[in-house]
């Protein structure tokens, strides 16, 4: 077998990479249009949004832009957990915003109690939050965040980093009442890398006409002006679009359901063998993600000597990321694995623990 345990990019499936072959056409055409509005509608159902789903040719770093530059003109909170929702930060930094931090340590959630004092004490236009936390293995509990927001402050934007989530856990975007969600291709969409995909509500487009300095690529309005029409300001990555409608279809053949539950299994197959074996999730349990699991090194193994056995048996893992590095590794179950992939990913492990 040959099969990446990393948290993306994920394998793809040989006859979604096959559909990128598809010859190009205009992508002004109307051809392409009616293509472009069926991958949008299918979208819509994986979102569970009736609002619009842009899909512009850009990693999810760049919708992370995208939701500042277009949702805030001063005031952003960001909730950091991890590194992912510290690049957030570090994004709203960039771009000339006031932001500030609710911090935790990584491993553990962002408490919506703590988001409630915070939100008390200033106002604020936007809220940044990663509901995955892809270096930690940290599922946000979202629904109560957003629920917070709304209650506190319900003029603040709830803006929601699902890249290594959606498609793989069940988000309601449109009943919590998430304003802009955004995830990218190459995790539980098992795509490969280049594209974004973001839901936003009306109130963030009517949010956005009074923010100046937009910029122009990830301008929200100009995006929402091309998507009535089917289209996007830029050239968009047409061969990735048609390996997207035929991952959209295997998504929604298999199920949304059943595609959590089998994301939620193979969690807590990969979590119970790493107990099992002395090994501890570094995420509270009952917050563990159900994408990639997060794994203390409790056992003091070289993981990059790990690796090097596991890729001479055609698989791999992460290591820790940052700061975790060594400390931690990663497993990912998200995409198109299946549990027999987990099974034998984790028996080359064992094999791996008797040798040390």
């Amino acid at each position: 077998m040959s099969h990446m345990f990393i948290p993306g990019p994920v394998d793809v499936d040989p006859d979604v990479l096959a559909a990128q072959a598809t010859p190009m056409i205009p992508h002004r055409s109307d051809e392409f249009n009616e293509f472009f509005r069926g991958t949008e509608a299918k979208l819509k159902k994986i979102f569970m949004t009736e609002n619009r789903v842009f899909q512009p040719p850009a990693t999810g770093s760049g919708m992370q832009e995208a939701g500042v530059r277009n949702l805030a003109q001063r005031d952003v909170l960001s909730c950091v957990n991890g590194a992912f929702s510290e690049r957030w930060y570090q994004v709203a930094v960039t771009n000339g915003k006031q932001a500030d931090r609710l911090d935790a340590p990584w491993g553990d959630i962002i408490p919506p109690d703590k988001l409630a004092d915070a939100l008390k004490k200033k106002a604020y236009e936007a809220v940044t939050i990663v509901h995955n936390e892809t270096s930690t293995g940290v599922e946000n509990p979202l629904k109560e965040l957003a629920a917070v927001v709304h209650e506190v402050s319900p003029d603040t934007l709830v803006l929601v980093d699902a890249v290594s989530s959606l498609g793989g856990v069940k988000i309601e975007t449109d009943a919590w009442g998430v304003d802009f969600i955004l995830t990218s291709s190459q995790k539980c969409l098992a795509l490969p890398p280049g594209m974004s995909f973001a839901a936003v509500t009306d109130r963030s487009l009517k949010k956005a006409e009074t923010v100046e300095n937009r910029g122009w690529y990830f301008d929200l309005l100009r995006l929402e002006k091309h998507r009535i029409k089917n289209s996007t300001p830029m050239t968009p990555a047409v061969s990735l679009i048609w390996a997207l409608n035929a991952e959209l279809d295997k998504i929604l053949a298999e199920g949304l359901e059943t595609r959590f539950t089998r994301h939620a299994a193979m969690a807590e197959r990969v979590q119970s063998w790493a107990l099992e074996h002395g090994m501890e999730p570094l995420a509270p349990e009952g917050y563990r993600s159900k994408t990639v699991s997060t794994i203390k090194n409790d056992r003091g193994m070289d993981i990059g000597a790990l690796n090097k056995f596991l890729l001479s048996k055609g698989m791999r893992i992460a290591n820790g990321y940052g700061d975790l590095k060594n400390k931690t590794f990663r497993i990912a179950h998200m995409g198109e694995t299946q549990m027999h992939h987990v099974d034998e990913l984790l028996a080359a492990f064992e094999t791996f623990l008797e040798k040390m």
